[in-house]
């Protein structure tokens, strides 16, 4: 559970990172390239080439794309036609495919988790919802996308880790994860890039390295790892602990408004999706992996 609490402090801060500085002023295929550059580089001096399972190997290219490629091209993409307090709004379903795609995986149906995950939306909801304006159609679907794609890299990962134990610490075959996202990142730049967008500011570029480094390297890595040591149904409620926390990060450093009763009503109903998993596991639900 550190872990997981950890990186969606990191996280916290994506958001308003992305919509204050590189949102419209960056291309956004050219930013998620960079992050998973620089995460790759960070990996491969580690990575352990020979003597792996092909399906663990297969499976963490596969992951990558999925959970960062995927969910990440879109994710930048709606910030072109949302506004980060929208973003947030819209990454509240995600505990839900978490807690369906675990079950599926693991053929069973799991009540209690998918109630906890129920409950966590609820408490996202709770905190920021408000009547939407314009055109949101477009960003809602590409957060959908992403919501989905991100939900199936993280529970994708943690049966890989469970059902391929190689002896060796994660971060020796973690760079396998990164090359699966750069097969979708590098082309995506390719494509649709706009070289006319590139970072022009030192606050750019220290973003962009901030948050490769720490955001996606550290955080990804994190996050895998976090997720091996908790339940379906925790993992789930952990995927929307980001909401009431980048509200805060919003509010804290650049001073914008927000409801702090109903950061405190919805991160209480979140709180009590832990409660409500905890409880589902002490009768008998599926236990961690």
């Amino acid at each position: 559970m550190p872990y997981l609490v950890t990186v969606n402090l990191l996280w916290a801060f994506s958001f308003s990172l992305i919509g204050e500085y590189l949102a419209g002023r960056v291309d956004s295929d050219f930013a998620v390239l960079v992050r998973v550059a620089i995460a790759a580089l960070v990996f491969i001096p580690f990575t352990r080439w020979r003597g792996l399972p092909p399906r663990l190997v297969g499976g963490l290219w596969l992951a990558g794309a999925l959970q960062f490629g995927v969910t990440y091209l879109c994710l930048y993409r709606s910030f072109t036609v949302l506004t980060v307090p929208e973003v947030l709004l819209f990454t509240v379903l995600t505990p839900i495919y978490v807690t369906l795609l675990d079950d599926a995986l693991a053929r069973r149906f799991n009540p209690w988790a998918l109630l906890a995950a129920l409950v966590a939306v609820a408490g996202g909801v709770a905190i920021r919802f408000q009547p939407l304006e314009g055109d949101y159609l477009t960003g809602f679907l590409l957060l959908q996308l992403a919501n989905a794609t991100f939900a199936a890299g993280q529970v994708l990962c943690r049966h890989l880790l469970a059902r391929h134990v190689t002896g060796l610490p994660l971060y020796r075959f973690f760079g396998h994860f990164f090359l699966g996202a750069l097969v979708l990142a590098l082309p995506s730049w390719l494509i649709f890039g706009n070289p006319a967008k590139l970072p022009h500011t030192a606050m750019q570029w220290g973003v962009l390295a901030w948050m490769g480094l720490f955001a996606t390297a550290l955080g990804m890595f994190w996050w895998v790892k976090g997720s091996t040591r908790v339940d379906a149904g925790a993992l789930a409620v952990m995927n929307e602990l980001h909401v009431p926390l980048g509200l805060l990060v919003n509010l804290l450093i650049w001073n914008r408004d927000a409801d702090l009763q109903k950061i405190a009503l919805g991160g209480g109903v979140i709180l009590l999706s832990l409660v409500l998993n905890r409880i589902g596991r002490g009768r008998g639900a599926a236990p961690a992996t």
